[in-house]
């Protein structure tokens, strides 16, 4: 009845205060923004407009890019370090200001197509064209417009970096953008992936029986804040519908009653004031010491303004606690008091969404194209003015650089050796940042109990060490194909669930839902298929998400990021201060060191060197590349070319992934 999956983990970060909002609404559809931003902007060009219609084409534009990051008024530190203007401030500055955010508004109004400097130009005045060409270069190489899984961009291929030759180690999220972006630079791109399937931390799973069956995301499921989110452009291109996780979430006791509506609204007021204090108070004071935890705060104010003191409340307070938990992958006792909400200003607006059929529809369209070798774990990495080297079992592999995206999870285990070894500053960004973990049980029933209206219901504990234990419940079936829930398991509890039996998590899970939903008059079958994730367990990945650990600081995230002499590269959701524990942040960190290493391809001339196989001589190396040159049989996954010299049909041939 129970299964346990070895190679599972999730990207999910949830509500940093309450999953439950106000605002209810059954359904969400992305390509609205099309129309919103058509009707704002019309499909008029500049030169043909009025003067107020070119006001209020400009403020909706600024709009748009300050949802997409971008200051109304200021330029990025990237453009200042770029040289986007030859002078800062003064007119020049806010007219390239105004021309690049009509070229981020204009791609975003059509993200399937690609946009050239010629159709920008059809739209503004050649007195700009300058400032266009400066603009449209940087929003292009980082990642700012024409980036994705549209056909149409498939054409679309720089031509001065075609011999540089780059080695991507993961084939997750921020691996697999970083990878076609480069491609699109114009690199030879490979990557290495240790696991039998793409995807990393986002993994979905086919589930059920026939007729039952589901996809489920054991990994990363929840696109965090719709707005401006890259991931739902990638949804955009590929014609996949959202849905909006609905705000109503009940919560019952652990006797599975329903809890009180007002001395639910009233906890969580509770809580969010507790919050607030945790704010005022780190204010006042300038900072807490680094070695102070967010649990030691709360739980000082909670005593000190005495709240939460029966049962009740403290399972509800609990319960909020379990949520906040859930979002940073880490016990509260483990969170940095002084920085643990450092990305807040960064959060992606709009509603949280589901992606119908789960996110293998992303991953899969990432690797269209994309060369990927399975199965190679990766030991060592060497780097140096000659290049890089980069072993996997008893292969070596050759090229100008590699970008490195494996989990914090096995930087922390030191699994790969660096030679020469990582920075001081570097080794210690690892050791202090925090990665948690994120389990699931996911579960197939042969029919939905649970209800139509419903994403998501929470469920109380006793005990304060296990409130991450089932806490909150998904509601999988609007998405998935058939009816499955997923119990989630956060903070301390997480750790915990590790070490049970599958069989006895999933008795547990079954006894809470036949709490909540016999009395009711309500049966719970058994389920068809489940699932119990040990990300811990997963040699690569040791956990599920990074956190800001007493000790540590959002530093340490910028830390991670930086590069080493132009030749090693680091990308990952642990790798970006503004989103880390996120999907949409892992994907934004392979688009931000694609273009860095296009940056220091153009900064230093590059011998290149074809990545090879050190184990087969480099002169028959160069013999079987020529005898690709004309392959007998090509497809889009592989070549081959068959033993000219026989003339047996069962003689062996060779074949190139």
């Amino acid at each position: 009845m129970g299964k346990s999956g070895s190679n599972p983990v999730s990207i999910d970060s949830g509500f940093k205060r309450s999953s439950r909002r106000k605002t209810i609404s059954k359904n969400y559809d992305e390509n609205v923004i099309d129309e919103i931003i058509e009707r704002q902007l019309g499909s008029f060009k500049k030169k043909s407009r009025t003067k107020e219609d070119l006001e209020k084409e400009t403020e909706t534009e600024a709009l748009i890019a300050l949802s997409l990051g971008f200051p109304i008024d200021e330029l990025l530190e990237d453009e200042v370090k770029a040289g986007v203007v030859t002078e800062l401030g003064g007119k020049m500055q806010n007219d390239y200001i105004v021309v690049r955010n009509h070229i981020l508004a204009k791609w975003r109004s059509n993200v399937t197509s690609w946009l050239s400097k010629g159709q920008i130009k059809e739209t503004v005045s050649k007195d700009y064209a300058h400032l266009i060409n400066s603009a449209y270069d940087f929003l292009l190489t980082n990642g700012y417009i024409n980036f994705g899984v549209a056909p149409s961009f498939e054409s679309q291929i720089f031509d001065e970096t075609a011999e540089s030759s780059v080695i991507v180690v993961g084939a997750g999220l921020s691996g697999l953008a970083a990878a076609r972006q480069l491609q699109s630079f114009g690199f030879k791109v490979l990557v290495l992936e240790g696991k039998n399937r793409p995807g990393g931390r986002v993994f979905t799973q086919k589930m059920g029986t026939e007729g039952k069956y589901a996809a489920v995301d054991l990994g990363g499921s929840v696109i965090t804040g719709i707005h401006a989110n890259p991931l739902g452009v990638l949804a955009r291109q590929l014609s996949i519908p959202l849905h909006k996780v609905r705000d109503k979430c009940p919560l019952y006791k652990p006797d599975g009653t329903p809890v009180d509506k007002d001395l639910d609204s009233i906890v969580e007021t509770i809580f969010n004031r507790l919050l607030d204090k945790v704010t005022e108070l780190r204010s006042i004071t300038g900072g807490f010491a680094a070695n102070v935890s967010l649990g030691s705060v709360l739980e000082t104010l909670r005593q000190l303004y005495g709240v939460a003191r029966n049962d009740d409340e403290r399972q509800l307070l609990d319960w909020h606690y379990a949520n906040l938990e859930f979002s940073n992958a880490g016990s509260i006792l483990n969170l940095s008091a002084a920085y643990w909400d450092q990305d807040d200003p960064y959060e992606m607006g709009g509603d949280h969404c589901f992606l119908a059929g789960g996110n293998w529809g992303l991953i899969r369209a990432l690797c269209k194209g994309v060369p990927i070798l399975y199965g190679k774990t990766v030991q060592a990495i060497k780097y140096g003015d000659y290049g890089v080297e980069v072993v996997a079992g008893n292969q070596i592999f050759r090229a100008d650089m590699v970008l490195c995206t494996v989990p914090l999870g096995v930087l922390k285990k030191r699994n790969i050796l660096f030679e020469p070894e990582l920075p001081e500053r570097k080794l210690g960004a690892i050791d202090r940042l925090g990665f948690g973990l994120l389990n699931k049980v996911a579960m197939v029933f042969p029919y939905n109990f649970w209800g139509e209206d419903l994403d998501t219901f929470g469920t109380l504990n006793q005990h304060s060490h296990l409130r991450g234990e089932f806490f909150l419940f998904y509601c999988y079936h609007t998405v998935s194909g058939a009816p499955v829930l997923i119990a989630l398991v956060a903070g301390e509890a997480a750790q915990h669930f590790e070490m049970a039996e599958p069989v006895s998590s999933l008795h547990r899970v079954l006894n809470i839902l036949r709490g909540i939903y016999g009395p009711k008059g309500i049966e719970v079958p058994d389920p068809l298929q489940s699932i119990c994730t040990r990300w811990g367990m997963d040699p690569l990945s040791y956990g599920s998400y990074s956190h800001v650990r007493v000790q540590s600081s959002g530093q340490d995230y910028d830390i991670l990021a930086e590069s080493i002499d132009g030749r090693l590269f680091f990308g990952g959701e642990a790798t970006t201060r503004q989103y880390p524990a996120t999907m949409h942040g892992a994907y934004l960190s392979g688009l931000r060191e694609a273009s860095r290493i296009l940056q220091a391809t153009r900064a230093r001339q590059i011998y290149p060197r074809k990545y090879l196989q050190k184990n087969i001589p480099a002169v028959v190396g160069d013999v079987v590349l020529n005898l690709f040159q004309k392959p007998d049989v090509i497809s889009e996954e592989f070549e081959f070319v068959f033993d000219n010299c026989s003339e047996d049909p069962k003689s062996l041939g060779l074949m190139q992934v």
